[in-house]
């Protein structure tokens, strides 16, 4: 690990004056993605500025019924907030399905939202990585894909955006307080990750010296259910083959709410628009769930290892359309 400096902030003022004014600042929070990087050797800030100790880490209500959520609240606490495991289920259940019991202890909402690809080419230093280092290449392309994208993705990257919370947020239509050197700004969850494009190094769409201050979840849609369903390898401890997270309220028969998001299978949680378009207004029907979730997997691109992924993601959509239709 490379020698770096350490500060922590009294404010979250400070903390952005201090990462604006010196380039190769990182925010140190819980660190449980940011100092695995910097063992490897992926990431290395000269300044560490901790954030952990400024008052971000509490669940307050909003005005409107909706709910606001420190960035440094710990993923623990926020699973088992009362308030989430009843108005925003997929939530709770998307947390709980991440990493181990431990780690959640640790990890914070801010970090969790930031943390970086488990790609194996981006996390070895002796291969090449476009994300890593723009233009020495994707060896993912040809190489070790079986757990990488299959939407989405450019020549450059084939990357997955691993964060079983942001798929989350996606679909239950979060915003992103944003604190920076310009001052304060809002970004919706579905506009906060990237898609690769020729510019993979580029997860989000923070810019330098801005901090994650606050998510802030909208009132639940009346009568609308959420979850979060997960396929991976092993039954903890393991990043998603593929995710999803809806939300869905029906009346009289007919969907009058529907949200939907991927995870697993593009360089950001994959806000499902098309699928949600036939949704609405539609009878609640297997049939109708089956053909507005193929509407959505026919832009797939599987490379030559991951087609399974589509289907499976088919398979966990559908039946998590079905689960709650039965229960609105």
């Amino acid at each position: 690990m490379k020698p770096f400096a350490y500060l922590r902030a009294r404010s979250a003022a400070e903390a952005v004056r201090e990462s604006s004014a010196q380039p190769g600042t990182a925010f140190l929070a819980g660190g449980t993605n940011l100092v695995d990087l910097m063992k490897l050797g992926v990431e290395t800030p000269v300044l560490l500025v901790d954030i952990s100790r400024l008052p971000l880490d509490r669940v307050t209500d909003a005005d409107d019924g909706g709910l606001r959520i420190g960035a440094t609240v710990r993923n623990s606490d926020l699973a088992a907030h009362p308030a989430v495991r009843t108005r925003y289920p997929a939530l709770s259940q998307a947390l709980l399905s991440g990493a181990s019991g431990q780690l959640r202890n640790t990890a914070t909402t801010g970090g969790n939202l930031l943390q970086r690809t488990r790609c194996p080419y981006f996390q070895d230093t002796a291969k090449p990585c476009n994300k890593r280092e723009p233009g020495s290449g994707c060896p993912a392309r040809e190489g070790a894909h079986r757990d990488l994208a299959v939407l989405g993705h450019s020549e450059h990257c084939v990357a997955t955006h691993p964060s079983d919370m942001a798929v989350a947020l996606s679909a239950l239509d979060a915003t992103f307080q944003l604190r920076g050197p310009d001052g304060e700004r809002t970004v919706p969850a579905t506009g906060f990750h990237r898609l690769p494009g020729d510019t993979p190094q580029q997860d989000t769409e923070i810019r330098p010296g801005e901090l994650i201050t606050e998510v802030v979840l909208p009132p639940r849609p009346d009568g609308a259910g959420s979850l979060y369903r997960k396929a991976r390898d092993r039954a903890s401890f393991a990043f998603a083959l593929a995710s999803v997270a809806a939300v869905l309220s029906v009346r009289d028969g007919r969907i009058e709410h529907a949200a939907l998001a991927f995870g697993g299978l593009a360089h950001r949680p994959w806000r499902a628009h098309a699928a949600e378009d036939v949704l609405r207004g539609a009878p609640a029907t297997d049939e109708t769930f089956a053909r507005a979730v193929d509407a959505e997997l026919a832009a797939a691109r599987p490379l030559r290892d991951n087609a399974f992924k589509v289907g499976l993601a088919r398979s966990l959509a559908v039946a998590a359309l079905a689960e709650l239709a039965a229960h609105s």
